[in-house]
């Protein structure tokens, strides 16, 4: 039935799970899948492509959890999810003309910064910011750059849309939070129809591993909601750290 082993089934659903109450509150949740799969004995694509598939479940409940508290407003936000889900399906389609060497090396020094940002940037609360950018600016120019970075790549998507809302649309650290769900999940929707037909999709195990993803996602939202800023910023600059540091150690090795 499976694609692996009974014990590698369990111990991909226990990545999942914490890759999901994770993901949910800072993002990085493939921070803990990616290498799960690869050790699990799948190949790059189909690591990719199963990965897609799980992760997709989480955002999305961590999207519907924010959207019921009234954190964000999906009708409001179809045009920019809309905009997020087609850039994320073109970075798959283009995912292998982009060398990933240099990206293993650029991004690390990204996420450091991203860190760094939400470490020592006073004032970082739930309350909205000065605005830098309009919405349809925003919506067209900062969304698919990084929903096609989400199809093509994937670390730290979270982390960038995070910082784009709160610097640039002027979010709140829970409402950026929200919305990040949002838009990830709608990148990889659009990432996860092309790698649907790519043929190597481990659909069983991505499948148990979207229940597990489900429940940890639905965990984390519902804590990130009641504590907030205080935990999403630990958070977010302990997940970023901790891919820069697994992109530099694959970079290097």
């Amino acid at each position: 039935m499976f694609e692996v082993t009974a014990d590698l089934v369990g111990l991909l659903i226990l990545a999942a799970f914490v890759a999901g109450f994770v993901d949910s509150i800072a993002g990085g949740g493939g921070l803990i899948t990616v290498p799960a799969l690869l050790l699990a004995g799948a190949n790059p694509v189909e690591t990719l492509a199963t990965n897609k598939l799980q992760g997709t479940f989480g955002s999305g409940t961590a999207m519907l959890s924010y959207a019921r508290a009234g954190h964000v407003r999906l009708s409001d936000q179809l045009g920019m999810a809309l905009v997020s889900a087609v850039a994320g399906g073109a970075g798959a389609l283009v995912a292998h003309l982009i060398p990933a060497e240099v990206l293993r090396v650029v991004m690390p020094i990204i996420l450091v910064a991203v860190a760094v940002f939400f470490a020592i940037k006073p004032g970082l609360t739930d309350q909205d910011r000065v605005q830098r950018m309009g919405p349809g600016v925003f919506t067209f120019t900062a969304v698919p750059l990084i929903a096609a970075y989400d199809g093509f790549f994937g670390p730290g998507t979270g982390s960038f849309f995070m910082l784009g809302f709160i610097l640039l649309a002027g979010y709140g650290v829970l409402k950026a939070t929200a919305h990040t769900k949002l838009l990830n999940f709608a990148s990889n929707l659009g990432s996860l129809a092309v790698f649907a037909f790519s043929g190597a999709m481990w659909w069983a195990v991505g499948m148990a591993m979207a229940v597990a993803q489900i429940a940890g996602a639905a965990l984390g939202a519902r804590l990130a909601m009641r504590i907030g800023a205080r935990l999403i910023k630990p958070l977010l600059v302990a997940t970023s750290s901790l891919m820069a540091a697994r992109l530099l150690w694959q970079a290097w090795a």
